[in-house]
């Protein structure tokens, strides 16, 4: 039985207020968005999957944003505050992105919380993880803000798509956050190291990307499969970041028939 309404704000230990949206019936799907991007992440997609609980990580959205550290590790026990205010014992774990970072920790620290893992457009972080490369570091880095949302929006869609889907999207960064929290969650993502925990996963995962990704390179991929247990992966032909969006229905539809 649920604790709170399936709307609002459930409370981490120290206090900060996170705010959750939880749709449809059913055991959950917990979708976790891309770096510095809150809940709206997932407005085109949501939708593909009977029950969904999405979240705004703190320093985005309706969350608090305190001025201190942030990690994947301390975003990922907010996961787990959010699960245990709405009562969820289990869900199914869905992350992108640095949400794919955040998932790791929950599936490799919370282990009874998670039955099934998909881990999209995303990396194992440290000295494992495969960065990108110089060229896409100084784009993203030496731009003004028109060059910002431009190189941004090259690095998640194809061309092609773009111009038949001409936006707004909702991938591109949360709007309103404070520069600390823009920083926390810089810091947060670029110090992502879970390649030591990845082996105590116990839930069966599904590692998926996109195969022209420049933001998170593939070579991820069988990197996180190989050092999971019952870990499988799937490459998307063409796609780049936001393959779950380009790859609609096909990326929706892979997920849904692997948590059964």
């Amino acid at each position: 039985m649920t604790t709170l309404p399936r709307t609002g704000h459930a409370v981490a230990p120290d206090g900060t207020r996170l705010a959750y949206h939880w749709h449809g019936t059913g055991r959950p799907l917990v979708l976790l968005a891309g770096q510095a991007n809150d809940h709206t992440w997932w407005d085109r997609t949501r939708g593909d999957f009977p029950s969904t609980i999405t979240m705004d990580y703190r320093g985005t959205g309706a969350s608090d944003a305190p001025d201190i550290a942030y990690s994947t590790q301390g975003f990922a026990d907010d996961v787990i505050a959010v699960l245990d205010g709405l009562g969820v014992e289990e869900a199914d774990v869905y992350g992108t992105s640095m949400g794919g970072r955040v998932a790791q920790w929950v599936a490799a620290r919370y282990p009874g919380r998670v039955r099934r893992l998909v881990l999209g457009c995303t990396s194992p972080g440290g000295t494992h993880g495969v960065e990108r490369s110089n060229d896409v570091r100084l784009a993203l880095a030496r731009r003004s803000s028109a060059e910002a949302r431009e190189t941004l929006e090259n690095l998640m869609y194809t061309p092609a798509w773009r111009a038949a889907h001409p936006g707004p999207y909702r991938v591109l960064g949360a709007h309103g956050m404070p520069p600390h929290a823009v920083r926390g969650h810089l810091v947060a993502s670029n110090t992502h190291d879970a390649w030591d925990v990845l082996p105590e996963i116990k839930a069966p995962t599904l590692v998926l990307h996109g195969d022209d990704d420049l933001l998170a390179p593939p070579a991820n991929a069988p990197l996180l499969t190989e050092r999971i247990p019952d870990a499988r992966m799937h490459l998307f032909a063409g796609a780049r970041h936001a393959y779950f969006d380009e790859c609609r229905p096909e990326a929706s539809d892979l997920v849904g028939d692997f948590l059964g």
